[in-house]
């Protein structure tokens, strides 16, 4: 690793301690127009298919190839791409609407067969037929229908019936070629449109957020971001590589299977806050910071926007997820809507999202000037303790007060571009919060609230 990325990961580092706890915070701006909808540098990345809307075509290509470990390692990994794209981890995030007939197309290269289960899915058909369970000799369920090994190919199909988050992942050998990386997100929207999570008439309020924004810059910035958590045991990956690249006997017992590193959307913090296609992680493209530039609200305001964020767990523990200084209110679980047995809204704020194995969540979050915090106006009622007694990060910008910059003690460097908030978020099983033991550094990240207006530009 170069010597410039370690340090730079150790100045990222050091922001964890200048965390603020925010609540003077609110909505989004104006809603981008058709030609503004391209790739977020934050937020989710939707890969979309070929063909109509309604009967998109997505190529998924399994490769191989390594990811960069926030404690300077490299571990060899197996992933799917899109068409011919080189390796990425984890596999591109698969955006359909609800009612379209889906097809995908597996192209196999590695040395062993794969498959691709779609959880949540009704009659999945593979080359035509209904995917047919394989078992071994034992009778243990082994794949859905395999793509041969280094050139086989199948083409799944199915009709997405309802929206919601949803993963697909390796049905083959799951044991290695999950944790290997063969898997990824499927989002299925809903026929109201983009703006919605669910179609649900009965959910009008609490299944709508707001889908992006334009900066000052011109950069367009979702209002919609996922946290897909999983984990690595580099010894397992280590013994694939001998066998899948050198040839060796593969020598793994799974029952010392033990993760070492645990990510969301493929990284680990600091990296977790970089850009999407960040070009220092050529093969993890998707970045976990969550940013949203407020509304300038407005006298009478009833309610601003929402922002959603799509949670899914593909690793093998029961993971719980804690944003700080915010909960999420949980609409729909497993893609399916909180309802109770009478159809009523049953949709609640949780401090942590506890998401089992193969589960997802979809959760919307909100901030409202409530208290009206205003340096001159209206000053926030509590005395500051003295730098004395404070610990400043260089994510601090020497203010309490969104959007604006304030004195720093001499010595302390500052990163804040223009007194925005950062909030961290993060795996709350601490000790998964590490890279093979070096704390701070596995699957956390940070909402970054801006100014109403967004950042002004860089000179």
């Amino acid at each position: 690793m170069h010597t410039e990325l370690r340090i730079r990961r150790r100045l990222l580092s050091m922001a964890m301690v200048a965390v603020l706890l925010a609540s003077l915070v609110v909505g989004f701006a104006p809603q981008p127009t058709v030609a503004q909808m391209t790739t977020p540098m934050d937020g989710m990345v939707c890969t979309m298919g070929s063909g109509s809307m309604m009967s998109p075509t997505f190529t998924l290509t399994t490769q191989r190839g390594y990811i960069l470990t926030p404690d300077s390692n490299s571990v060899y990994m197996w992933g799917f791409s899109a068409g011919s794209d080189p390796y990425q981890y984890p596999g591109p995030v698969l955006c359909v609407q609800e009612g379209a007939m889906v097809t995908v197309v597996l192209n196999n290269t590695l040395p062993q067969p794969v498959s691709i289960v779609f959880p949540g899915q009704d009659h999945v058909m593979a080359d035509g037929a209904l995917a047919q369970p394989q078992f071994d000799a034992g009778g243990a369920l082994t794949s859905l229908t395999n793509a041969a090994p280094t050139g086989g190919s199948v083409t799944y199909s199915f009709t997405a019936t309802h929206p919601g988050t949803f993963i697909y992942e390796s049905g083959t050998n799951q044991g290695i070629q999950v944790p290997m990386g063969l898997f990824g997100a499927l989002i299925v929207r809903p026929m109201d449109g983009d703006y919605y999570v669910y179609d649900d008439a009965a959910l009008p309020q609490t299944s709508e957020f707001n889908h992006g924004w334009v900066d000052q810059m011109g950069n367009y910035m979702s209002g919609e971001f996922l946290v897909l958590q999983s984990e690595v045991d580099p010894y397992l990956s280590q013994a694939v590589e001998r066998w899948a690249e050198q040839g060796q006997p593969f020598n793994f017992n799974m029952n010392n299977y033990h993760p070492r590193y645990w990510f969301l959307n493929g990284r680990g913090f600091p990296d977790t806050l970089a850009p999407n296609f960040a070009s220092w992680l050529p093969s993890q493209p998707y970045g976990a910071l969550a940013h949203i530039i407020p509304n300038v609200e407005t006298p009478g305001d009833p309610q601003l926007l929402h922002y959603l964020e799509r949670f899914g767990n593909v690793s093998s523990q029961v993971l719980p997820f804690h944003p700080h200084g915010r909960n999420a209110l949980v609409i729909g679980r497993d893609a399916e809507p909180v309802r109770g047995p009478a159809g009523q809204d049953l949709s609640g704020e949780t401090f942590a999202l506890t998401a089992a194995p193969g589960q997802t969540y979809d959760a919307l979050f909100h901030y409202h000037n409530l208290e009206g915090y205003d340096p001159n106006t209206n000053p926030i009622p509590v005395t500051d303790p003295g730098w004395q007694n404070l610990t400043y990060g260089p994510m601090y910008g020497g203010s309490p007060y969104l959007g604006v910059m304030g004195p720093l003690v001499p010595g302390n460097p500052s990163q804040n571009m223009c007194g925005e908030y950062y909030i961290i978020a993060h795996n709350h099983a601490l000790f998964q919060l590490t890279s093979w033991g070096v704390v701070m550094t596995g699957p956390g990240t940070f909402l970054r609230i801006d100014p109403p207006g967004g950042c002004p530009a860089m000179p």
